[in-house]
């Protein structure tokens, strides 16, 4: 491999020049497949169209435009006969036509240094925290291959989150990988921070796709704090961004995970969130002409979602394990929208968090109607799982009859489960309840879980 580094401004950091990387990476082209220089056409809409130059899907391409401005990146979404379609990484102010376009890579790269942790990254590896460069080791593939059904571990063991709601009722498995489905301002940030806090995983790899920039510093200086990322790597994209690099810096994401994996390492990865990036990929789908389909999503959606989902899991007998957390925002909190329906068949299980417990300050807000786990009975003892069941049975049964209860319209004695789950309805909020700041171990949840059980006979 030849060296790919360019020193900083500063002399100090060697960081991941993609400008120079053309020059300095052995690609291997197949001459008589590729051609490597063309020339811009036109620009529509969000695409770089260019004749002269033949290059297979996520190729890396180069736009130099004719005012000696700066070099922009683009990747190849699309082709029509000798037309390519390219979407630029950055705004194209200069591109006019017939401005030279060559190819960079011919796969969709990214920077990968084994010193991300504790650190921020754009959408192609490069540091957007302020803390110097990076010591890259070498540019990654972006699309890796899944690892085989038969050749992944089975999940057996419990990945302790801290968050007794989901440790007691929805536990959660090293490689499982779960939803967190809500709609805006429930508190999804500020439990994914929980998470990464408490979480029992090696490292914690976060992925910030489609969120306005003043929450992408809120999350990382505040919800998330130094403790927290000290642990973390966080890959992060605002909606700012070209859909391209928010599709690229969910990528990214996974690989990160993916490498820590193949250490064998017990990755927690972390995707804030899952809508956004379904998002990106609409934004390019009809860009290049795809038709829409369901809520003008186009079928390039429904074919990337669970790509990027099935790369997450347990590894074969010689890895680790990637453990997830996509949050899907029900937009509207429509729990029918169609990212939401296709993230419920993909995953392991969901979190739904309620709005009405939001309102309630009843935090985290999570629905023991709607979520579920669908791996958790097979790697806890049957007695949990009774217990757990048992209190999801009083909270359901209470909420189904609160109207009758609120306005005295229940006469006690009618039902003796209701009457149970009336007399415990406070401790069991208590039990679900938990403040940012509060850690419980899983010997300490089970025996509050132990303890409801008891009180109930």
């Amino acid at each position: 491999m030849r060296k790919f580094l360019a020193m900083s401004k500063t002399g100090e950091t060697p960081e991941f020049d993609f400008s120079k990387a053309k020059a300095s990476l052995d690609f291997d082209f197949d001459k008589t497949s590729y051609t490597r220089i063309g020339r811009v056409k036109r620009v529509v809409g969000l695409t770089v169209e260019a004749v002269g130059i033949v290059a297979p899907i996520g190729a890396q391409c180069v736009i130099d435009p004719n005012s000696h401005g700066r070099s922009i990146q683009a990747e190849v979404v699309g082709f029509d006969g000798g037309l390519l379609f390219l979407m630029p990484f950055e705004n194209i102010e200069g591109v006019s036509p017939g401005s030279r376009v060559s190819i960079l890579s011919k796969k969709s790269i990214g920077g990968f240094s084994w010193d991300l942790q504790g650190r921020v990254i754009d959408g192609l590896g490069q540091p957007i925290d302020g803390k110097g460069g990076l010591q890259y080791t070498q540019p990654v593939n972006l699309e890796s291959d899944q690892v085989p059904a038969l050749e992944r571990q089975n999940i057996t063991e419990a990945l302790h989150t801290g968050v007794k709601a989901i440790d007691a009722c929805f536990t959660f498995g090293k490689g499982q990988r779960m939803g967190l489905i809500a709609g805006s301002g429930v508190g999804k940030s500020v439990l994914l921070a929980m998470l990464t806090k408490n979480t029992q995983a090696d490292i914690v790899v976060i992925a910030l796709i489609g969120e306005r920039s003043r929450e992408v510093k809120e999350f990382v200086t505040e919800t998330l704090g130094e403790d927290g990322l000290l642990r973390a790597v966080i890959v992060a994209e605002s909606v700012s961004s070209s859909p391209v690099k928010r599709i690229k810096g969910a990528k990214l994401a996974h690989t990160i995970a993916e490498k820590y994996r193949a250490q064998g390492k017990n990755v927690l990865l972390l995707v804030d969130s899952l809508t956004r990036v379904a998002h990106a990929q609409r934004e390019i789908g009809l860009a290049i002409g795809e038709p829409p389909t369901a809520k003008g999503y186009p079928p390039s959606v429904f074919a990337l979602l669970p790509t990027l989902i099935e790369r997450v899991g347990m590894g074969n007998s010689s890895e680790g394990s990637i453990s997830a957390f996509y949050t899907v925002l029900a937009e509207n909190d429509d729990r029918s929208d169609p990212i939401v329906d296709i993230s419920r068949a993909t995953l392991d299980g969901q979190i739904m968090l309620s709005r009405k417990l939001a309102d309630a300050a009843h935090y985290p807000a999570i629905d023991l109607e709607g979520s579920i786990s669908r791996v958790a009975e097979k790697i806890v003892a049957p007695s949990q799982t009774r217990q757990a069941r048992f209190i999801r049975r009083l909270w359901s049964l209470y909420n189904q009859n609160e109207d009758l209860i609120q306005i005295g319209a229940y006469e006690s004695g009618s039902n003796t489960v209701l009457d149970t789950a009336i007399a415990l309805k406070p401790k069991i909020d208590q039990f679900l309840i938990q403040q940012n700041n509060e850690v419980f171990s899983y010997e300490d949840t089970l025996g509050l879980l132990e303890q409801l059980e008891s009180e109930s006979q």
